[in-house]
């Protein structure tokens, strides 16, 4: 372990307000962006950042919490925040109305429909993936991870990561090829 990391988890265990601090701001943005990646919608990610630093605080006053590496354990538990929320809240389908936009915007607008449209068929293919696979996309191909980071999140080696990203990766394309010969119209 670093010694800087050492010396910044000895301080937060002794609750230390600059370090508990530094560590929200330094985490905190990329927390969120990891669970709304996964989840998709803002609000349940603000709610992932709480809950993770929640418990990050909760595990310091008892005695626990990270040993080595506070941003494997971030990630990790803001995962399994997200994964616990999809199985409480099975997913349903969003029906999204709008107004009928103006004509001069219409091109504007469904360029960004498409778009919106592209995003939504990644996100919910990405949902079929296992939980580890999601976890290993995201964390690679999203937050640029490198393939040790990642092992470190899950807590696997670098071999079993590259295998995990390869399927991944491969059920994914099966996913997105299989939704578009759903939608072709004889």
């Amino acid at each position: 372990m670093k010694t800087s990391q050492a010396i910044l988890l000895h301080r937060m265990r002794q609750w230390d307000e600059e370090a508990l601090t530094a560590v929200y701001d330094e985490y905190a943005p990329a927390i969120y962006r990891y669970a709304y990646r996964l989840a998709g919608h803002r609000e349940t990610a603000e709610e992932v950042v709480s809950e993770t630093f929640h418990r990050l605080l909760v595990s310091l006053k008892n005695g626990g919490g990270p040993q080595q590496n506070l941003s494997a354990w971030l990630y990790r538990v803001a995962h399994n925040s997200v994964v616990d929320r999809w199985r409480r809240q099975p997913a349903q389908d969003e029906v999204l109305l709008t107004e009928t936009p103006d004509t001069s915007t219409v091109d504007r607008n469904l360029e960004r429909l498409i778009r919106q449209q592209e995003v939504e068929d990644v996100r919910r293919a990405l949902q079929l993936l296992t939980p580890l696979q999601q976890q290993v996309i995201v964390l690679r191909y999203m937050e640029d991870l490198s393939i040790k980071e990642v092992a470190a999140i899950v807590e696997r080696d670098a071999n079993a990561v590259k295998a995990l990203q390869h399927r991944a990766v491969n059920s994914l394309k099966r996913l997105l090829e299989k939704g578009d010969e759903d939608e072709k119209v004889d």
